[in-house]
């Protein structure tokens, strides 16, 4: 009864009362956006971002050394930015453009409950983040290092390295774990089977948009391929690794 007699107690505001408080919070907000959305630091300005994305977007020539820095930034609107530290030493380079660079990426479902997608999509983007920094490095049979690596070597060495999922060494045995997934289904940080005559001999990792990395064969280096043409007709079945 006494808490009842307390709220009773407590005059109403004014409408008007109110009125200054809520224009002076949109004044900030405007002049503000970090202040209307905490997940967008405070530090993050347009121009910093065009200038992160305007550095994937610029082609550059060939260096030497057989691997790239790669780092992931905030976006504006909250999404992961990948920015490439040095020039991406693969032919096929052209594949990476700005339009669609932050799609290799991804972000959590929207419909997913929040916390889980949340890590979920962390996981991905450290898998993706560990795979991309190893472009440009040799082809090595049986290598499973950075000196060189054959395709179920870099995948097990990117899984292992990044979140301690320890994957069989070879392709085939790859292709009997984790959950069988349609190419239709594909979603990023999956792998990818390829082979002859439904025989697996091949393996890569997923990055979305219909792209994957892997590392091809003798005389190549760790790369990103297209899923159609040559490698559509040899693509043979997708896995989804456990616990991730």
């Amino acid at each position: 009864m006494l808490l009842c007699a307390c709220l009773f107690a407590v005059p109403a505001l004014p409408a008007f009362a109110m009125q200054p408080v809520a224009a002076a919070g949109a004044n900030a907000a405007s002049a503000n956006p970090a202040a209307a959305n905490p997940a967008i630091p405070a530090s993050l300005s347009a121009p910093a971002t065009a200038a992160a994305i305007a550095s994937v977007a610029t082609p550059a020539p060939p260096v030497a050394g057989n691997t790239t820095a790669v780092s992931i930034a905030n976006s504006k609107d909250g999404g992961p930015v990948l920015v490439l530290d040095q020039p991406m030493p693969m032919s096929n380079r052209a594949l990476l453009l700005a339009s669609d660079i932050n799609r290799l990426i991804g972000k959590p479902s929207a419909t997913a409950t929040a916390d889980a997608a949340a890590s979920t999509g962390s996981r991905i983007q450290d898998v993706l983040q560990r795979a991309l920094t190893l472009l440009g490095t040799p082809y090595r049979w049986g290598g499973t290092t950075t000196n060189g690596f054959d395709c179920s070597g870099l995948v097990g060495y990117v899984f292992r390295t990044t979140l301690g999922i320890e994957l069989p060494r070879v392709s085939r045995d790859m292709a009997r774990s984790g959950e069988k997934v349609d190419r239709a289904s594909l979603v990023p940080g999956d792998l990818v089977f390829f082979g002859r005559r439904g025989r697996v001999d091949h393996v890569g990792i997923y990055l979305g948009e219909g792209r994957f990395l892997h590392a091809p064969r003798t005389g190549r280096e760790v790369t990103v391929s297209q899923l159609d043409g040559y490698w559509g007709r040899k693509f043979v079945e997708a896995r989804r690794v456990a616990g991730l």
